[in-house]
């Protein structure tokens, strides 16, 4: 048995495919892991304290093929994009159970923990605290990168009734705190295990789309930028909302600070829809002009992939090979 496994995994390591090609699998950082998402599964493989791995492999079920119009273009951006919020929250809190803090571990439930447990079950308790966490994120990141910089540039009608000036400053607060945000992360300690992770993941991927076998020597020396990273998709939200609200407000000025927030609200949908499209036509195509287009988001990858070492190229790799289609080529972007 133990020698059948390691040829099933000498085979899996000599997967290659077509040079040129582009996967839609795709992978996340968590905590000391990775997960990978396939055509039809999903994987997430953690490096325990113990140096084991843990593997988890899931099939994938996709709300578009109960209801075929939320695979429209533009609605399948946002209900993407919030099916990988909750995906990935919910990888990311797995992981983090083999690392719990000394606190934590000798911490009892509380009296709300043990209301929910009674009253929904482990499974749907856990559920309901991932959904929650997911609708905090995210309403933390509307707060932080949408409304915080309306609020802050309606300074600028103090001092001059332009709305041009207004829809600068606004503008130039947007970038100004993305980039900090993402620098201010990328200096915390904790974090740069996590990118260095995310380096793992995209040098994985682009081994496999390299036509290369996945070995720890073929994935080292691959880049840590890659075109269609979560962080190329927030920076396009970022610009894209830029773009529609200057051209909305240029054409109806609006200078109340709550109906402004309220309008960038309603336009957000948009956004995430467009900026979704325009991801996969840039993962799509390799030319002169696409690669200005992307240039920005792959600069701002300085802050968010690192080198990983061996061990996580390692984890990257078995999370990638438990995700490949069997029909070589299926998983074509």
């Amino acid at each position: 048995m133990e020698k059948e496994a390691q040829e099933q995994s000498t085979r899996s390591r000599q997967w290659t495919c077509p040079k040129g090609f582009k996967t839609m699998c795709g992978g996340q950082a968590l905590i000391e892991g990775i997960m990978m998402r396939g055509p039809k599964k999903q994987s997430i493989v953690v490096r325990k304290a113990d140096g084991d791995l843990e593997v988890q492999v899931k099939e994938l079920h996709f709300v578009k093929d109960k209801h075929p119009s939320l695979g429209w273009p533009l609605v399948r951006g946002v209900v993407n994009f919030m099916d990988s919020m909750y995906n990935g929250v919910t990888a990311l809190m797995y992981s983090a159970e083999f690392f719990p803090d000394d606190d934590e571990a000798d911490e009892e439930e509380s009296r709300f923990e043990q209301w929910l447990d009674k009253k929904l079950g482990s499974e749907k308790a856990g559920k309901f605290f991932t959904t929650l966490a997911v609708i905090i994120g995210v309403a933390m990141s509307i707060g932080l990168f949408f409304l915080l910089p309306t609020l802050l540039g309606s300074a600028v009608a103090l001092v001059t009734p332009s709305m041009m000036a207004r829809n600068l400053a606004e503008s130039l607060l947007k970038i100004f705190i993305f980039v900090g945000y993402l620098a201010m992360c990328a200096h915390m300690k904790e974090m740069k295990r996590v990118f260095s992770y995310h380096g793992a993941e995209h040098k994985t991927i682009f081994c496999y789309e390299a036509g290369l076998p996945l070995t720890v020597e073929n994935v080292r020396i691959q880049p840590r930028h890659h075109p269609r990273c979560g962080t190329s998709f927030l920076f396009v939200i970022i610009f894209l909302s830029i773009l529609v609200s200057t051209v909305v407000f240029t054409i109806w000025p609006v200078h109340n600070v709550l109906l402004r927030m309220l309008a960038h609200l309603a336009m957000l949908p948009i956004i995430v829809g467009i900026g979704y499209e325009f991801n996969r036509w840039v993962g799509r195509h390799d030319g002169p002009i696409t690669r200005m287009l992307i240039a920005p988001g792959l600069w701002l990858q300085n802050f968010t992939t690192f080198e990983p070492d061996d061990s996580m190229i390692e984890v990257g790799i078995k999370a990638l090979e438990l995700v490949l289609p069997e029909e070589k080529g299926s998983d074509a972007w």
